[in-house]
C-alpha cells in the first residue's frame, strides 16, 4: 500500500506531463495554420495579431483564417476520439469511421441531401442530419453484415472495406445523377477545410461538444468492453446496450466531422493507436488524449496542406492549386497504416 500510494503520484505527473506535451503540440498546430496561406506572409500575421493591418488584413485572419483554424482543430478531436470509441467498442484494432461503413455512409448522405437538391436539406444543420443518417445506415449495414461473427477482427474489418466500398459506390451514382453538383460536394468525397468560416465552426461545436461529453461518460463501460463482453457481464456491465450507444456516439461524432471538413482519410483509424499507446487503457484518460491527438494532428496536416500550395503556387501555372487536407491525411495515414496491420497480429488488441 505504501508502494502504491508512493507510485501513484508519480504516474498521476506523468499524464499530466504527456498532456501538457499534447497541449504545447496543439498550440505549435493552431500557430502553423493561423500563419500559413498565401494570402499573408507570417510577419503580416503577426502585425494583425498586435493589433495593425488594415481592413482586409483583419478580415483574411479573423474572418477566414481563425474559423477554418477552429473547424480544424475541432473536426479532428471528433474523429480521434470517434475512432477509439469504435474500436473500444468492437474490440476491434482496425476498427475506425472510414473501414466500418461510418465514414462513406456520412459522406453518402451529405452527397445525396445537397447534389440532388432535396427539399429543405440543403441548411448546415439539415446536411449534418443527413451525414448522420448515413453514417447509422453504414454501421447498420456492417453491423448486418457481420451478425454473430462481429467479434472477428479480420472479419468485421473485411466486411467494413466491402460496405466502404458499397456505398462509395452509390455516392458515384448520385453524382452521375447530378453532375453539376460535383464541385460542391467534393469537399465531402476528399476532405477539405479550403472556405471554412464561422458559420462552420457555430454548426460544429453545439454539435460535437455534447458527444465529446457523452463519449467521456462512457468511457468506463468502454473500458470494461475492450477486455471483453464475458469480463463487462461479470461487472454488471450490458455489453449489447453500452455498445449500441457507443456506436451511436462514434456515428455522431463522425457525422459533425463529414458535414464540416468532409472525409479525412485514417485519422479515425490511426489515431487511436497513438492515444492508447501514450496515455494507457484506460479511456477515462485515453479518450481526452485522443480528442487532443486528433486536433494536433488534422491541425496541423491543415497547416502542412497550407504550406504545400503555397509552395506549389510559385510553380508554373499552379497559382490556383490547393491541396486539400484529406489528400495529405491519406497518404500519410496509408504508409502508417502499413505499420500498424504489420504490428497488430503480435502486439494484439
Amino acid at each position: 500500500m505504501r508502494e502504491t500510494s508512493r507510485t501513484a503520484p508519480g504516474a498521476r505527473l506523468t499524464v499530466a506531463w504527456r498532456f501538457g506535451v499534447l497541449g504545447a503540440l496543439l498550440v505549435l498546430a493552431a500557430g502553423a495554420s493561423l500563419l500559413a496561406g498565401r494570402a499573408m506572409s507570417p510577419g503580416v500575421v503577426g502585425e494583425v495579431l498586435g493589433g495593425g493591418g488594415d481592413a482586409l488584413e483583419r478580415h483574411v485572419l479573423f474572418q477566414l483564417r481563425l474559423p477554418r483554424m477552429l473547424v480544424s482543430l475541432g473536426a479532428g478531436a471528433c474523429l480521434g476520439v470517434a475512432g477509439l470509441v469504435l474500436q473500444s467498442a468492437l474490440r476491434n484494432p482496425l476498427a475506425g469511421p472510414e473501414v466500418t461503413g461510418v465514414t462513406p455512409g456520412a459522406v453518402l448522405g451529405a452527397v445525396t441531401a445537397t447534389g440532388l437538391g432535396l427539399a429543405g436539406w440543403q441548411s448546415p444543420f439539415a446536411v449534418v442530419v443527413a451525414a448522420c443518417a448515413g453514417g447509422c445506415a453504414g454501421a447498420g449495414l456492417l453491423w448486418l453484415l457481420t451478425g454473430r461473427g462481429g467479434g472477428d477482427p479480420e472479419r468485421t474489418a473485411v466486411h467494413g472495406v466491402l460496405v466502404s466500398a458499397v456505398l462509395g459506390g452509390l455516392t458515384a451514382m448520385v453524382l452521375l445523377v447530378a453532375p453539376g453538383e460535383l464541385g460542391s460536394v467534393v469537399q465531402w468525397l476528399v476532405g477539405s477545410t479550403e472556405g471554412r468560416v464561422w458559420e462552420h465552426w457555430h454548426l460544429l461545436w453545439p454539435w460535437a461538444l455534447p458527444w465529446l461529453v457523452v463519449a467521456w461518460l462512457l468511457s468506463g463501460p468502454l473500458t470494461l468492453l475492450r477486455c471483453g463482453d464475458e469480463l463487462a457481464a461479470a461487472a454488471g456491465l450490458s455489453a449489447p446496450r453500452a455498445r449500441t450507444a457507443a456506436l451511436l456516439c462514434a456515428v455522431a461524432l463522425t457525422a459533425g466531422a463529414v458535414a464540416s471538413v468532409g472525409a479525412l482519410g485514417f485519422v479515425g483509424l490511426l489515431v487511436p493507436h497513438v492515444a492508447v499507446a501514450v496515455f494507457g487503457a484506460d479511456l477515462r484518460v485515453a479518450l481526452p488524449g485522443a480528442a487532443l491527438l486528433g486536433a494536433v494532428v488534422v491541425g496541423g496536416a491543415d497547416a502542412g496542406a497550407q504550406a504545400a500550395s503555397r509552395l506549389l503556387a510559385s510553380v508554373g501555372d499552379a497559382g490556383r492549386f490547393t491541396l486539400p487536407v484529406g489528400a495529405l491525411t491519406t497518404c500519410v495515414g496509408a504508409v502508417l497504416l502499413l505499420v500498424v496491420v504489420r504490428r497488430a497480429p503480435s502486439r494484439g488488441f
